[in-house]
Parts: structure tokens; sequence; C-alpha cells
């Protein structure tokens, strides 16, 4: 009779512990809910006027440090203590970082691990960049493509000066996902999965081959590499994250081809819809741009301050163009982006699957002011 009331007190303390850790995650879930809706915009301002209230709170400035090296100063460095080291290192679990607490447990959170360097306009942890998935052979097969759509683009391109030539080749612009293509150029397309295609007059080869024409009528020699990378994964039957592998081939052959390149541009497009991705400046619509830099490399704070630089002057003449600078480890995606290779190296992502060409020109010669004015003015100071 003992035993089976000794067994009984087990069974109910089993079942008190199970409904004490349901509750517990039924309160973590309605938690995440709950921030997740709240209407509370993490602006720019809103965060300012934050730290400007909670300035002196020594726990806030110790999770800031953490995540923004800005506010690592001198007198706030300190060591982690064997106890934390010995945690982290058995749990995988940063103490000053709650994200790694969830972020491997809840699908999809793990997106969130992005950091946002520089945040644009309306940017925050709800509308991140959305990487692109691996391209579907059946997208990339026999798509129509809108000729109606171009004709207009085509037109205006027709009045833009001849381009100019250039003996010294000085920016590679090259296509990591070269099949990532945008919807209203693709007959038929409606779902972001769908803006893929090998066309080049639709995907995003069409924003290189736009961009070099600007760079070059400025005076900036251009290598432009318009490689199928989605045809060479195939035929080499390597998957979609070995396209970063097949691009930093080509990287590198240019630079042992030629020696003064100087500056790599990597061209993407967004997954995000079109109320993310477009904005209107002086009545003119343009497809938003942001910049990713991957941390897991020694060149990380050389890119990180290029971007900064670029992304700075955009905004300073074309306000709410960018949506920031984004920093990538390997837990978000590939980490180094070929930016290993050259401390000047930009990963450029114009548009989102639902922008057209009209706002995409518009976007790139945006860019392509901008970048040439600190081209020129960087070779005015390098003599």
């Amino acid at each position: 009779m003992k035993r089976k009331t000794n067994e009984k007190k087990i069974v109910i303390t089993y079942f008190s512990i199970i409904n004490i850790i349901f509750v517990g995650m039924l309160l973590t879930f309605s938690l995440i809910a709950i921030l997740v809706s709240f209407p509370f915009s993490l602006s720019s301002k809103n965060i300012q006027n934050f730290l400007n209230y909670s300035s002196k709170n020594p726990v806030l400035i110790m999770m800031l440090n953490s995540e923004n090296h800005y506010f690592y100063t001198q007198q706030s460095k300190s060591f982690p203590s064997l106890s934390d080291i010995i945690f982290e290192s058995t749990t995988n679990v940063k103490l000053k970082d709650t994200r790694t607490l969830l972020g491997r447990e809840l699908p999809g959170l793990s997106i969130y691990n992005t950091e946002i360097a520089v945040a644009g306009k309306g940017t925050n942890l709800t509308n991140l960049p959305i990487e692109s998935g691996p391209p579907l052979d059946i997208y990339l097969k026999e798509r129509e493509i809108d000729e109606e759509h171009l004709k207009q683009y085509e037109e205006d391109e027709k009045k833009v000066n001849p381009i100019k030539s250039s003996k010294e080749k000085v920016v590679y612009i090259y296509h990591s996902h070269s099949w990532e293509a945008f919807l209203p150029l693709i007959k038929g397309a409606t779902k972001p999965d769908e803006a893929v295609s090998s066309n080049q007059k639709v995907n995003v080869i069409a924003v290189g081959d736009i961009l070099s024409k600007e760079l070059i009528n400025k005076g900036i020699g251009v290598e432009h590499n318009t490689e199928n990378v989605a045809e060479n994964l195939r035929k080499r039957h390597l998957d979609y994250y070995s396209s970063y592998k097949i691009s930093r081939e080509k990287v590198k052959e240019a630079m042992v081809s030629n020696e003064k390149l100087k500056i790599l541009i990597d061209i993407h497009r967004d997954s995000q819809r079109k109320d993310i991705t477009t904005t209107e400046i002086k009545g003119e619509n343009y497809a938003r741009l942001f910049f990713v830099v991957g941390k897991e490399h020694k060149n990380f704070e050389r890119n990180l301050k290029f971007a900064k630089e670029v992304n700075k002057e955009i905004e300073n003449k074309y306000p709410g163009l960018s949506r920031g600078v984004f920093v990538k480890g390997k837990a978000e995606g590939n980490g180094i982006y070929n930016q290993d290779i050259m401390d000047q190296s930009l990963l450029v992502e114009f548009g989102g699957v639902d922008n057209n060409f009209i706002e995409l020109s518009n976007t790139i010669k945006a860019f392509s002011e901008v970048f040439s004015e600190i081209y020129w003015k960087a070779e005015e100071v390098n003599g």
C-alpha cells in the first residue's frame, strides 16, 4: 500500500512539473506574440528617447556593449568570468544575448539574429531582409517575360548618352544569386518564390548592367560578370549554398587578371514585398536598397565602415532610399559573402520581388551618383 502511495506521489509530481513547463512555454509564446504585434515602432527616434531616459542604467549599457561596439568604451570593457565561459561553451547560450536561448528552438526566430548596424527609415525587427530561397528549376525554364513592361524602360534608355570607354577597370560587379528576378517582368508570376529567371533582361544581371553603364559614364571603369550561377550549380552538382563558392572563383580570377580592381559589388534583390521595398522621393518611386556585411572574416570592420560611408551619403542626398546596413554571421547567412577578399566589398540589395524597372532604374542612378562622388573624392585624396 505504501509503495502504491509513493508511486502515486511520483506520478503527481511528474505531471506537476510537466504543467509548470507547459505554463512557462505558454507564457513565453504569449509574450513573444504580444511583442511582435505591439504597435510600437523601433524607430531611431524612439530608441534615442529610450536611451536618453535610461543612459545611467548599467544593465542596459552592458546589453548594448554586447551588440554594438560603439558603446563599448574603455570604461565599460570587462572580461567574462570563468563560470560564464564554461556555461556558454557547454550550453551554447550567451548570457548577454537572450536570442540564443530561443532562436534555435522557435522556427523562424533565427532571422532576428541579423544585426541592424544602421537602421533606415522604418527599419525594425518586424521587416528585416528576407533572403531568397534556392532557384527552382521549374521557374528557371521557359519563363515568358513581360515585353510591354520593359518597352517603356528601353525607350527611356535610348535617350541616355552613349557609353564612354574606360581604360582601367577598377570596379567588379557580379551576382552570386544571378537568378533573383522581379515579378512585374515575368508573365503570370505573383508569388515571391516565382521571382526567379535565367533571363538576363529580368533578373539582377540587368540591374548590374544598368549600374555598369552609369558608372562608366561617370568615368569609372567596370568589369561586369554576367555568369548564370544557377546553371553552373546544376552542371557541377552543387547545392544552393555553394553559390558564393562559384562567384568567389570568378572574383579571384578577375583579380589575378586585373590588379587595378579596387571595389567589389555583389548585387542581389530582397524577397520582401512592395510596401517595404518601395519609397517615394520628390514625386518619383524608388526601389529601396540596403547593404549586407558579413562579420565572419578579417576585413569585417573595414567593409562595415565602407558600407556605412556609402549608406550615409545616400541618405544625405536621398532620404529614405536606404533600409540600412545589416550585419550577418554564419548563423543568419553565408557570414563572409566573399568580403574577406577585399576591404572595399559591397553586397547591395536593390529593391524586392515586386519592384519594376522604372523604380529600379531610379535607384541605380541615385546609387551610381553617390558612389561615383565617393570614389572620385577618395581618388583625389590618394593622389
